[in-house]
């Protein structure tokens, strides 16, 4: 009889948890599901209203489309497509978080060149994505991140190792080492280059 209240206990409890589960637990199918809907949605919403369609063209695909804020919100609200593994000792100090540093600057092309220190460790300006690894046409070699705030940033003259295509990186940490003791920064939105002055201290 003992044995058959502590199991009744302990159904109770298994059914009063899942009672309490939130509709949009963080599983990966439960975001997977929602994202269908949500471009189905959008799917049926283009099929019925023309005006809806006239949006989602004109705002989709004639715009420079921030894919670092849609994920910036996408993680605010729903979590990691994929979970995370816990740490059991997690390290508590950041190995790399700096401001970006340099000795003189000038304006070069549509951007601006830094004097930097030979090897320097170049920071991550703004948190965003990796859209771009490679060399540029007149440029050489460059990373693009498009910034949470709609803005690219072309980090030219540096070797990108440290991050990889549609990496979300973080603003302070690493990008990579400059390849020599100039680098060269490019602010542009919606293909306009854009005056570094602004954005730059």
């Amino acid at each position: 009889m003992e044995e058959y209240k502590s199991l009744q206990k302990y159904k109770n409890k298994i059914k009063n948890q899942k009672s309490q589960t939130p509709f949009f637990s963080n599983t990966i199918i439960n975001r997977i599901l929602l994202s269908g809907i949500l471009l189905l949605l959008c799917l049926c919403g283009m099929k019925v209203n023309a005006n809806f369609k006239n949006w989602i063209d004109k705002n989709v695909y004639h715009v420079n489309f921030s894919f670092a804020q849609i994920n910036k919100t996408y993680q605010k609200y729903f979590g990691n497509l994929f979970p995370v593994p816990e740490v059991k000792n997690p390290i508590t100090e950041p190995v790399f978080s700096e401001k970006l540093t340099y000795t003189s600057k000038e304006s070069y092309k549509e951007g601006v060149k830094l004097t930097v220190s030979p090897n320097y460790l170049v920071p991550i300006l703004e948190s965003g994505i990796v859209v771009f690894i490679g060399e540029k046409e007149n440029y050489g070699k460059t990373v693009i991140i498009q910034q949470v705030n709609g803005i690219d940033l072309w980090y030219v003259g540096v070797d990108s190792s440290n991050v990889k295509i549609y990496d979300y990186v973080e603003k302070g940490n690493l990008l990579g080492e400059s390849i020599s003791n100039e680098i060269y920064l490019y602010y542009q939105k919606a293909g306009e280059f854009l005056d570094y002055q602004e954005y730059l201290g």
